[in-house]
């Protein structure tokens, strides 16, 4: 964990969380994100989009939140939102928090963890790069808090590799 918690981050997180459990139920892979603002308040979710997407491999949670919220809102507001993920932003997913603006990124689940889940499944080749080193690559900071509530966010993704192949 590389930042201090706030009061709400628990529950903002179990939120993503429950963005991920409507997500498995619809059919889509078990991930799920939720962005807030400075001060705590809900702003927008978002759960994974492979199957509703048509198969899009990197229809992501978080690629899609921080996509809709760069075109809906100015890089000074985002900076100072926190988007809540259950599982640690890929490569691709930190990428474009940061290209978004997104100041502060909370996640449940490390994608080393994630990884061991996974496997090598075909729809989740699981890149085990820590978010961490994406965003110290930029030019603006983003703050990190994670892993957190990891074994919650684990439980999230039980079974769901085994039972897609």
């Amino acid at each position: 964990m590389n930042a201090s918690l706030r009061p709400y981050d628990e529950a903002l997180l179990r939120r993503a969380f429950d963005v991920a459990k409507r997500s498995r139920e619809a059919g889509d892979h078990p991930f799920g994100s939720v962005l807030a603002d400075g001060d705590g308040a809900f702003v927008i979710e978002q759960g994974n989009g492979y199957t509703s997407e048509g198969g899009d491999r990197t229809a992501h949670a978080e690629k899609l939140l921080a996509s809709r919220a760069a075109g809906a809102y100015e890089v000074a507001y985002l900076a100072k939102c926190t988007l809540y993920t259950s599982a640690e932003p890929c490569a691709m997913c930190a990428g474009a928090i940061y290209w978004a603006g997104i100041g502060r990124v909370v996640y449940g689940q490390t994608e080393k963890a994630l990884k061991a889940q996974t496997g090598a499944h075909e729809e989740n080749p699981t890149l085990d790069l820590p978010c961490d080193i994406v965003f110290a690559a930029g030019q603006r900071p983003t703050e990190i808090v994670g892993p957190l509530l990891e074994d919650e966010a684990a439980q999230l993704q039980a079974d769901f590799w085994i039972e897609r192949k």
